[in-house]
């Protein structure tokens, strides 16, 4: 599945990163905690998260993911959002939960 499909089907916001929207999703990862993605994230998962300063962007860059979803209505700093477009990983917003979210995913993938 691709990055603008799953925003297509979830009417997800795209704040910014609309340059990486054709990426293909290969899974997900879900954590509010940098350390941990940074240590177990892969590449070309989506992480899903309720952080919104910019080095949610830093880390979804060294990890090469393919985007981030914000969650519950967050909105994204200005720093964040100038980094998504650097990096061109799409930042995206719903207002599911984590929850709600990440089951969305993994059922769509079917892993």
């Amino acid at each position: 599945m691709k990055v603008s499909d799953f925003v297509e089907k979830y009417n997800l916001k795209v704040f910014a990163g609309h340059q990486g929207l054709e990426k293909e999703i290969k899974g997900g990862y879900v954590s509010d905690l940098l350390s941990d993605v940074m240590g177990n994230a892969a590449e070309d998962e989506v992480w899903i998260t309720l952080q919104t300063h910019q080095n949610v962007m830093a880390i979804a860059s060294l990890k090469d993911l393919a985007a981030v979803v914000l969650v519950k209505g967050l909105e994204p700093d200005n720093d964040t959002l100038a980094h998504s477009e650097e990096e061109g990983i799409p930042l995206l917003g719903t207002g599911f939960t984590t929850f709600q979210m990440a089951g969305k995913l993994y059922i769509d993938l079917k892993l």
